[in-house]
């Protein structure tokens, strides 16, 4: 296994991995925030072009999870982590996690559906903790530029060990 940086050649995977991984929504998150594809590509292109900067892990030469990292006034954002479906509970997203952990000081935050309980409970295990309903809006706010109806459907995460308040 390996942790690289994505190059902008590779955003076909990049987006393959995602709209693959993202099908587990499906029947989850609230329909009106699903879309087919869940990122189209012009999207994708927009997120690299303010600031997501994609890491990929690969594996025989094949490139099997990805996760953004941004970093967003003063603190730093897990974005678009996604591992392909046949590859998944094989430690990649972790990998990934634990990565891009060491490429910051800066205290991490992390946005995901509240109706995802495998990706919360993923975060939980890899040392982030949900914040408050009023946090959770305030960071959304503050860090993402979301749609209002994505802010009621989402949790943030942070890091325990991180001694940055935010």
């Amino acid at each position: 296994m390996m942790i690289r940086r994505c190059k902008e050649s590779e955003t076909e995977n990049i987006f393959s991995i995602i709209n693959d991984a993202a099908r587990a929504y499906i029947g989850v998150i609230p329909a009106d925030r699903l879309k087919n594809p869940y990122m189209p590509m012009d999207e994708l292109r927009h997120e690299i072009n303010s600031g997501v900067e994609f890491w990929g892990c690969e594996e025989d030469n094949e490139l099997v999870g990805v996760m953004g990292i941004q970093n967003v006034k003063d603190v730093t954002l897990i974005r678009h982590a996604y591992v392909r479906t046949a590859r998944r509970n094989h430690g990649i997203g972790a990998a990934l996690l634990s990565y891009l952990r060491t490429m910051t000081g800066r205290p991490i935050l992390i946005g995901t559906w509240a109706d995802a309980s495998w990706a919360i409970r993923f975060y939980e295990k890899n040392g982030f903790r949900q914040v408050s309903p009023e946090e959770k809006d305030r960071l959304l706010k503050t860090y993402w530029t979301i749609p209002d109806r994505q802010v009621e459907t989402s949790v943030v995460l942070k890091e325990n060990d991180r001694s940055n308040p935010i």
